[in-house]
């Protein structure tokens, strides 16, 4: 070759170009997701990390006293839980000298009973389960799967959630995606007061689109309760348990009181599964220098000893750190395995937002959906993402056609079917019908006939009449003043002339007596009759056998709308140097000692994050913390309120600083403030982990919203109701800032300060 200037470099007087393939390639929506090199040390790796230990099991007198090379008296509260719960310590060391590969051959030899597997499986280890996953590609992961699932028929869950958290949309969503063939419906919200009327919506649409769709609303764990002992909610999977110590204990949890909230629900015959995924540890900041994948079996494993009857995994709203590493989303599918493998039901995720590429989020879905799973999505946005109040889905309702299209082209049932518009059109405007009928009856404010027909054919909230806010959250309030259960409402649609509708919330509420629920894998079919791992196994033994669509149900799946007839992203993010605002204002915070609890009615305290204007001094998205801090104070002065600042150090959690922040404010309104953007209004007397409003998404915080915050917070403190400031969302924040956000969570846990009580800070902006 002749000698002449390399690719890298330009010609001598010549500006460097690129191609115009490059600058094409650069467009492509796959390079605006956020990736970023491993970093073991902190536990951002998938399934490869050199912190993760070799398996091993000792057992003394039915008594586990070495496991994963840590003697007995060096467990944390996990590895004990696990090893007296979820370890059968009669076969353990039989079935640990099992060599890993020889594991995964058995869980992906046909010929090979599940049965026989899954009692293998009781008594490995955490460390050996990850020995196995390790040993295996995603195409044998997806033959085990085929297999491990507990239920033979696979099914489908979504999410039914509203951007302006209207009970008359949530309703109308989830009768069309019952209809559509949706086994489960779950709801989630902006303002949590609005969960009595939530609840109510999605059980009313659901059992109107199909008899025996089990529905939830996802919240707080005490109002997820209480909603289901009232008959307002038939399940309940927002039950996190985590794979560290650490992370455990800066939720008030540990595996026992989850393990005794399971035991609430069963007791009253609800359905319920925990919620783990991996990346949740690297997210807090406390992942041990583990693994992602190791410390999701050690969650799978408390899913076990707890006795619960499933667990909804597969990252879940963590995706954008798995996703954001090599054999992350292998790690994802891994994790689904072992929890089939360890005959758990299996809600498999694809629930939230991972990535800007269709080709990338369809590459995700189909590990699941080939192979099947007990719940293909555990949230299948059956709304727009915009309006997805979970943060958005892999999936949503304009991918519905795609949907059913790939179920045909393979013939594979992920657990939709095709409807026409006029049956759809029919089933939402009975929904809405039917829910303007019990508002009605209850005296809750009226659903106007405008309200019903806009729902009719809407798409998204954009599309609806806006509702009275504040009467509705008094309805909310006052359905549970009033104790209103799912009795009340079998008997207001039986007298507003919705007697089959009254009969299926019974049906539900019956159920809770039989307990069939509580069955593994245990769903309603469309005869609304229990089907679950006891009358319904996965019998897959190879080709020819175990689930597949025939009959009636092939040629549903056959019918489509139009057939005829038959990079590496900054990690820090701040520095030592002061905080700047607009103009060069510098933000100073100058410690004056502990802060004491506040004698004035009327003040509000803003409590910011360990390293806020300490070492960061710009939110996730750039915008200045000196500016923000001076919004806040400046929309709670607005209002004739005054205001303090104080520094929580002893947690980064915002619910922790936010609630810090409450309890020594003398109004007992706070404001918490992340200095990564994320920001909490709380109240003293509401549960830690519960909020006035919360702003989870903080690249979509500027600087208009957090003065309407600090005004909102007056307001509160002066005893007033005010309407919750406007929650903007954007359904692809995460694929593009999660790993960042996380490689920020891990630098300000840096600053925590575990024993030191919140200080007092003197404010000035010079």
């Amino acid at each position: 070759m002749a000698n002449g200037p390399s690719h890298t470099e330009a010609a001598p007087g010549r500006t460097k170009r690129t191609s115009l393939r490059t600058q094409l390639l650069e467009a492509r929506p796959v390079n605006r997701d956020g990736f970023v090199d491993e970093w073991p040390e902190v536990g951002l790796v998938a399934m490869e990390s050199d912190g993760d230990p070799r398996s091993s099991i000792r057992v003394q007198g039915g008594v586990v006293v070495e496991m994963d090379g840590r003697l007995r008296s060096e467990f944390d509260f996990i590895d004990q839980f696990i090893a007296d719960h979820a370890i059968d310590v009669a076969t353990s060391e039989q079935c640990m000298a099992v060599p890993a590969d020889e594991v995964a051959r058995r869980i992906v030899d046909a010929r090979v009973p599940r049965a026989e597997v899954v009692a293998l499986a009781r008594g490995l280890t955490p460390a050996r389960l990850l020995e196995v996953m390790k040993t295996m590609n995603v195409v044998e992961m997806m033959m085990g799967m085929q297999k491990m699932r507990a239920r033979r028929t696979t099914s489908n869950q979504a999410h039914a959630t509203s951007g302006r958290d209207n009970p008359l949309q949530i309703a109308a969503d989830a009768a069309e995606g019952a209809l559509r063939g949706f086994s489960e419906l779950e709801t989630t919200l902006g303002i949590v007061r609005y969960a009595p009327l939530a609840a109510l919506g999605l059980l009313i649409g659901a059992q109107t689109g199909r008899p025996g769709v089990l529905t939830q609303c996802a919240l707080e764990e005490a109002t997820e309760l209480e909603l289901g002992m009232k008959g307002l909610t038939t399940y309940a999977e927002t039950i996190s348990v985590y794979g560290t110590e650490k992370v455990f204990v800066d939720g008030d949890d540990t595996p026992w009181s989850k393990a005794f909230l399971a035991s609430a629900y069963a007791s009253r015959g609800i359905k319920m599964r925990f919620t783990s995924g991996t990346g949740s540890e690297v997210q807090m900041g406390n992942a041990e220098g583990r693994s992602m994948l190791y410390l999701e079996i050690r969650c799978i494993l408390i899913a076990k000893g707890a006795g619960v009857q499933g667990l909804q995994n597969g990252s879940i709203s963590c995706i954008g750190v798995p996703g954001a590493v090599p054999s992350g989303i292998r790690a994802v599918l891994a994790e689904n395995l072992v929890a089939s493998t360890l005959d758990l039901e299996c809600a498999s995720g694809n629930d939230q937002s991972f990535s800007h590429s269709d080709l990338r989020r369809t590459a995700r879905g189909l590990m699941q959906l080939l192979p099947g799973t007990d719940f293909v999505c555990s949230g299948y946005s059956s709304v727009p993402n915009a309006d997805n109040m979970f943060a958005g889905s892999n999936f949503d309702a304009a991918d519905y056609d795609d949907w059913n299209v790939l179920q045909r082209d393979l013939k594979v049932d992920g657990g939709l079917r095709h409807v026409p518009e006029e049956e759809i059109l029919a089933v939402r405007e009975k929904a809405a019908r039917a829910l303007q009928a019990v508002f009605e009856s209850f005296g809750f404010p009226p659903i106007t006939d405008a309200e019903v027909e806009a729902v009719t054919y809407a798409h998204g909230s954009e599309d609806l009449p806006l509702r009275k806010v504040v009467e509705d959250l008094k309805a909310a309030q006052s359905m549970t003043e009033r104790g209103i259960t799912g009795l009340d409402v079998v008997k207001a649609l039986e007298a507003q002339g919705f007697r089959d509708v009254a009969e299926s919330v019974f049906n539900l509420l019956r159920q809770r007596v039989t307990g069939d629920l509580l069955h593994t894998s245990a769903i309603m079919d469309a005869h609304g009759e229990p089907l679950s791992a006891v009358n319904d196994p996965n019998d897959y033994a190879g080709p020819g056998t175990g689930f597949r669509p025939t009959g009636a149900r092939w040629e549903e799946l056959k019918r489509l709308r139009y057939t005829t007839n038959a990079n590496n992203p900054e990690t820090t993010g701040g520095g030592q140097g002061p905080a700047v605002g607009t103009g060069g204002r510098i933000l100073t915070l100058d410690e004056r000692g502990p802060a004491k609890p506040g004698t004035r009615s009327d003040e509000v305290v803003v409590a910011v994050s360990p390293a806020f204007a300490r070492f960061f001094t710009r939110t996730l998205v750039d915008v200045p913390l000196a500016e923000v801090l001076r919004s806040v104070l400046a929309g709670i002065e607005e209002e004739g309120v005054s205001a303090r600042v104080v520094r929580v150090l002893s947690s980064a959690d915002l619910a922790f600083i936010a609630h810090s922040g409450a309890r020594l404010s003398g109004s007992g309104i706070s404001v918490g403030l992340l200095a990564r953007g994320t920001t909490m209004i709380h109240q003293r007397d509401l549960p830690r982990l519960s909020s006035l409003e919360l702003f989870p998404q903080a690249p979509l915080l500027d600087l208009e919203t957090f003065r309407k915050i600090g005004r909102n917070a007056a307001r509160y403190a002066k005893g007033d109701a005010p309407e919750p400031v406007p929650v903007r969302n954007d359904f692809m924040a995460r694929p593009r800032y999660q790993a960042k956000a996380a490689v920020l969570q891990l630098k300000e846990t840096e600053f925590i300060e575990a024993r030191r009580a919140p200080l007092e800070l003197a404010v000035s902006f010079g």
